[in-house]
């Protein structure tokens, strides 16, 4: 189970706002799907944040993302140690498998992997 990036989520009022000020810092938008964005630096482009509304198919707001190789191994691995489960593993229509984990915390965790 290998980890592809992390990504910080900041909950925003206003995505244009955020693309505004973070695009001064150098970032610019790799996705957009409204309620979502994430910019990244174009001279180093895992070095992303992304913005986030309310979520459009889960109850929670996710402090961080981690991308991985094998999102259902990671699953898997989770609910095998007890973890606490806040959005079950599914397929979302914008390419992503995910699911959002509590980690000891209280942090709620989004782990993905996209699909093709």
């Amino acid at each position: 189970m290998g980890v592809r990036r992390v990504v910080s989520n900041i909950r925003a009022e206003s995505t244009a706002a955020s693309r505004d000020f973070y695009g001064t810092l150098g970032f610019e938008e790799v996705m957009n799907l409204g309620w979502v964005m994430t910019m990244a630096s174009p001279s180093n482009p895992t070095a992303q944040v992304t913005f986030m509304g309310p979520d459009a198919t889960a109850p929670a707001h996710p402090d961080l993302s981690v991308e991985v190789d094998d999102v259902d191994a990671v699953y898997a691995a989770m609910l095998a140690r007890g973890a606490t489960i806040v959005h079950p593993l599914q397929d979302e229509e914008w390419g992503v498998r995910r699911f959002f984990v509590r980690d000891p915390d209280g942090k709620v965790v989004n782990v993905l992997e996209h699909r093709a």
